[in-house]
């Protein structure tokens, strides 16, 4: 929702910033794609939805592991993974398996997404403990 939004607002393409991993399969230049379309979007969406999941269960591993129950260690421990999903996206991941999103978004969206994807990670948490008390 996040990369839909932001890639809207700023550059007038929700498809855009969905569309970046797809560089993943096609190439570097096939992630300036920005209108919709069945390679690119639903290429791009499978990936991230894919990286999201594995980033979500790093997430639950860091909760169980130390046993995590108190809100603030929670986003504490949210707003890590996602400084850290960040950081493997772009200074570690090999070029062709970023993310892509920087070739339709700037630092400020940027923040906002990797920002959304951890308060998700934290809500997540914080509201899945309350149903099971």
């Amino acid at each position: 929702m996040a990369l839909a939004l932001c890639g809207h607002a700023e550059r007038g393409s929700a498809a855009g910033p969905i569309n970046g991993p797809s560089q993943w399969l096609w190439g570097e230049a096939e992630a300036h794609t920005e209108r919709t379309t069945w390679r690119h979007t639903a290429t791009g969406l499978a990936i991230h939805h894919a990286m999201s999941i594995f980033w979500a269960a790093a997430h639950e591993l860091a909760c169980a592991s130390s046993r995590v129950k108190n809100p603030t260690r929670i986003c504490v421990v949210s707003a890590g993974i996602g400084a850290l999903a960040y950081v493997v996206d772009y200074h570690v991941a090999p070029r062709r398996l970023r993310p892509g999103f920087r070739k339709h978004l700037g630092p400020r969206s940027l923040f906002v997404v990797y920002a959304a994807f951890a308060a998700g990670l934290a809500l997540t948490s914080l509201t899945r403990g309350k149903n099971r008390e």
